[in-house]
This record gives C-alpha cells, sequence and structure tokens, in this order.
C-alpha cells in the first residue's frame, strides 16, 4: 500500500514548523476556524463563570464546565497545526474581547470609551497575529537539505 505524502500527517513528536511543512492550506484554514471556535467556547466559559457566582450557582456552573470541557478539546485539535504562541494568544484575545463586550449584554456591566480602544487594540494585535502566522517558504539551502520537501 502507498503512502501519497502530500496528504501525510506528520508524527505526533514533530515540531510544530514541521507539522506547518505538511499542513495543507485547507489544513491551516480549518486549524484557524477551530481556533475561532474554541474562542466562542472561552466567551461562554468565561460568562458562565461570572454567571456561577463562584461556583455558587449550579445552573451557570454546569454550563462553565461544559464550556471550559469544549474550549479546550477545540484549543488542543488546533493547536495540532498552529503555533502554541500564535494560538494561545489569537485564544485569549478572543475570549478577553467577547466576554468584554457581551458582559453588559448579560450582566449589569458598563463598556466605557477606555475600554473599548483598548479592547480595539486587542483586535488588531489578534488580526496581526493570525497575518503573521503563514509558514515560510524554504529557500534554496532548505530544498537541498530536505529534498522531500519542494
Amino acid at each position: 500500500m502507498s503512502v501519497d505524502t502530500a496528504t501525510a500527517t506528520a508524527p505526533a513528536s514533530a515540531t510544530t514548523a514541521e507539522r506547518q511543512d505538511v499542513a495543507a492550506p485547507s489544513d491551516r484554514a480549518r486549524a484557524w476556524l477551530v481556533l475561532l471556535l474554541a474562542g466562542a467556547f472561552e466567551v461562554g466559559y468565561a460568562l458562565a463563570v461570572g454567571g456561577s457566582e463562584g461556583f455558587t450557582v449550579l445552573s451557570w456552573s454546569l454550563v462553565a464546565v461544559v464550556f471550559f470541557l469544549l474550549t479546550l478539546y477545540a484549543l488542543s485539535v488546533a493547536l495540532r497545526t498552529i503555533d502554541v504562541g500564535i494560538g494561545y494568544a489569537v485564544w485569549a484575545g478572543i475570549g478577553a474581547v467577547g466576554a468584554a463586550l457581551l458582559s453588559p449584554v448579560v450582566f449589569d456591566e458598563t463598556l466605557s470609551a477606555a475600554k473599548a480602544l483598548w479592547l480595539a487594540v486587542i483586535i488588531a494585535g489578534v488580526v496581526w497575529l493570525k497575518l503573521a502566522d503563514r509558514p515560510e517558504r524554504p529557500d534554496d539551502s532548505d530544498r537541498a537539505a530536505h529534498p522531500a520537501h519542494p
């Protein structure tokens, strides 16, 4: 049975850079979508923890546990392809911004102009991190060292 090297996956012991070399563009796009989903679950977790009042309200506490498990699972799936530092920063940024924007809707909190400004800075940082997370194209010396990677 032959294995198509274009569709083969990197071994679990491979570094993130090696996984990125193997990951197809569609796999990278899928990883980013899963990371966005993980961020959404993180927002749900943060809001549920706030509503649990220190895990004293059972319904909110149960919702928090479910969102916690979902966000960790989705984050771990995304980090198979995305660098840990980039993925974690984006995940945390989505959670922070989402919770800050939705907490005035869910709870009796305020969103001042100053808070909105700094949330915009976080959003800009997340966008720049996404743009910076492009696998580097190997130069000719890398090709000579790794002939299997065209």
